[in-house]
């Protein structure tokens, strides 16, 4: 249900791209993440950083595209959100001491604190990839094909990298049991 929540505004995105192009697609998403706070605040009480932070973003850029009518900024804008998170695993992890996928994920996986340094680095080098990613499919590529890239290419890289993390994550979690 949370994945489908947090593609919400993507699919709402490249629907409404479809059908009547980038400007109102920019504004059904902006909208979009407004509804996704929205119902994340009714049924769970309060709304995460990280959603705070991307709807800053499409806030920031979607609303810059539609007052300078210029798609560009749009474009950005996922590059902006995956380095946020990219810097936020990073910093927060080099600053304040805190791994913020251990503090995420501990509830569902017990791992070694050298594994848990591994994952925040993996994750958070993952996220740069994709930010690059973005920028260079945006602008060597056509707006039609970024928006497809957008949905199906940046949700299977995503699937390909969990699966692939899942596969080395197996290991230790084998360990952990054996150690009990």
């Amino acid at each position: 249900m949370k994945l489908l929540l947090d593609l919400f505004p993507i699919l709402l995105f490249f629907i409404a791209f479809k059908i009547k192009g980038i400007y109102v697609a920019t504004a059904i998403a902006i909208a979009a993440t407004i509804v996704q706070m929205i119902w994340t605040k009714y049924k769970h009480g309060k709304i995460d950083t990280m959603l705070w932070v991307s709807f800053a973003i499409v806030t920031i850029f979607g609303g810059a595209t539609l007052l300078l009518h210029d798609e560009n900024f749009i474009k950005w804008k996922p590059s902006i959100l995956y380095w946020v998170f990219s810097l936020s695993l990073l910093g927060s992890n080099l600053f304040y001491k805190k791994n913020l996928m251990r503090s995420l994920l501990n509830e569902q996986i017990a791992l070694p604190v050298r594994v848990w340094s591994r994952l925040n680095l993996m994750w958070s080098l993952f996220f740069a990839v994709l930010g690059f990613i973005n920028l260079y499919v945006a602008f060597n590529y056509s707006t039609d094909t970024w928006v497809n890239f957008k949905l199906f290419g940046f949700t299977g890289l995503m699937v390909i990298f969990v699966l692939a993390q899942s596969g080395w994550l197996a290991k230790y979690i084998d360990e952990k049991k054996e150690n009990n």
